[in-house]
C-alpha cells in the first residue's frame, strides 16, 4: 500500500523533540537526547530501575473480506554520529566516536515494511527476526558507523464473534549491547529504535476507529490494549484503510496545518513565534546552526527565505465558525 498521503504527519510524530530551539548541538536541552517512543535494547531496558521501554504492542480492530492484505511498516530513527565513517576516522574523530559528550548524533530513518495475507495470520501467527545493518542506510550514509539492529516483529490476528478481525503486532528491540545490562545510556542510543511507529494499510477492509467504534463493535474496541503506541485513523476522512499506530496520541485523520511552512520539531509550539526567535539569533548562533544537523540547516534556511505573506498566514486562521445560542454553551 502506499502511505505517502500520511507521511507528512508520521514524519511530524517521527521527529518531534528531535532538535529543539535554539536548535544548536551544544544548547543544554540539546545535549540529553529524548524522543518519544524510544525502545532501548532489551539487555539495557530492564537493568534501570524503573524500566525502560524495550517494545511497543498494539491491539486493533478490523473488518474484511477473505482475500484482504495487510501492509506494516515499522519506522524509527536510528541516532548516527554525524558525520564519521570508519574509512575516513582520524585521531580526533575517533575521540568522538568514544565520547559522546563531544559530537552530535544525528537520526537516520529506518524502515522495514511487510505485506502479509489476512487469513494466513488468523491460521497462524507470524514471528519475525528484523535485522537492519548499514546496507540498509539511506544512499550516501553507507559508510557511516551505524551499529547493527535486531527486532522482534510478530503479528497475529483472531476472528472474533461480532465479525471483526482483531490484530495483534508487538515490535521488541533484542538488539545486542557489548556492555550488556551494565551498559549506559550513551552507549544503548545508538542501538535504540528512536520515535518507533507502525503504519498499517489494509486491503480489501476497513478499520474500526478505536476513538469513536461503531456501536456494533462496542465491547470489542473496549478490550483492545496498546502499549506505547495508540491507533488512530489516518488519510482522507472517512477512508479507513490506513492506521497509524503512534507513539503520541492523537485524535483521528490527524492533519498538518496547511499554513506551516516545515516542521519545527515541537508540536507545542507556534510556528510564528519560533519562526520569529529563529530569526533574533546571532550571527554566531546562526553558523552553529549551519554547522549542525542539516535538519536544523533547513530550519534556518527555510525561515531567513520567508516573505511576509507568509508570516501573516502563520498568525493565525480560523478553521469554521459556529452560532451561539441561548446562555453561550
Amino acid at each position: 500500500m502506499n502511505f505517502g498521503s500520511v507521511e507528512k504527519i508520521a514524519a511530524a510524530i517521527l521527529y518531534e523533540g528531535y532538535i529543539l530551539y535554539p536548535y544548536r548541538p551544544t544548547a543544554i536541552k540539546n545535549r540529553q537526547r529524548w524522543n518519544f517512543g524510544t525502545l532501548y535494547p532489551r539487555v539495557y531496558a530492564e537493568a534501570q530501575r524503573p524500566e525502560e521501554p524495550f517494545r511497543l504492542a498494539t491491539e486493533c480492530l478490523a473488518t474484511a473480506d477473505a482475500g484482504a492484505k495487510l501492509d506494516l511498516r515499522v519506522s524509527f530513527l536510528q541516532l548516527i554520529r554525524q558525520g564519521q565513517s570508519l574509512s575516513t576516522a582520524d585521531a580526533e574523530t575517533l575521540k568522538l566516536l568514544t565520547d559522546p559528550s563531544l559530537g552530535w548524533d544525528e537520526g537516520v530513518e529506518r524502515t522495514s515494511e511487510h505485506s502479509l495475507q489476512l487469513s494466513d495470520l488468523i491460521a497462524q501467527p507470524l514471528s519475525l527476526a528484523l535485522r537492519i545493518d548499514a546496507t540498509g542506510l539511506p544512499e550516501g550514509r553507507s559508510n557511516d558507523v551505524a551499529p547493527n539492529l535486531q527486532i522482534e516483529l510478530t503479528i497475529e490476528a483472531e476472528s472474533l464473534p461480532d465479525g471483526a478481525c482483531k490484530l495483534r503486532i508487538q515490535v521488541q528491540n533484542t538488539s545486542p549491547l557489548a556492555s550488556g545490562a551494565g551498559a549506559t545510556r550513551d552507549e544503548a542510543l545508538p542501538v535504540s529504535l528512536v520515535s518507533a511507529h507502525l503504519l498499517l494499510g489494509i486491503t480489501g477492509g476497513a478499520f474500526v476507529s478505536l476513538l469513536d467504534p461503531d456501536p456494533a463493535f462496542d465491547e470489542a474496541a473496549a478490550t483492545c490494549c496498546n502499549t506505547g503506541v495508540f491507533p488512530v485513523l489516518v488519510g482522507e476522512e472517512p477512508d479507513r484503510s490506513m492506521l497509524f499506530c503512534s507513539p503520541i496520541i492523537l485524535y483521528d485523520y490527524p492533519k498538518i496545518a496547511p499554513e506551516s511552512e516545515g516542521d519545527f520539531f515541537d508540536g507545542t509550539e507556534m510556528d510564528e513565534m519560533l519562526t520569529l526567535r529563529v530569526l533574533t539569533l546571532t550571527d554566531a548562533e546562526k553558523q552553529e546552526m549551519r554547522n549542525g544537523d542539516p535538519r536544523a540547516r533547513r530550519i534556518l534556511e527555510r525561515t531567513e527565505a520567508l516573505t511576509d505573506d507568509t508570516m501573516v498566514k502563520a498568525h493565525g486562521v480560523i478553521r469554521g465558525m459556529r452560532e451561539i445560542r441561548g446562555n453561550g454553551l
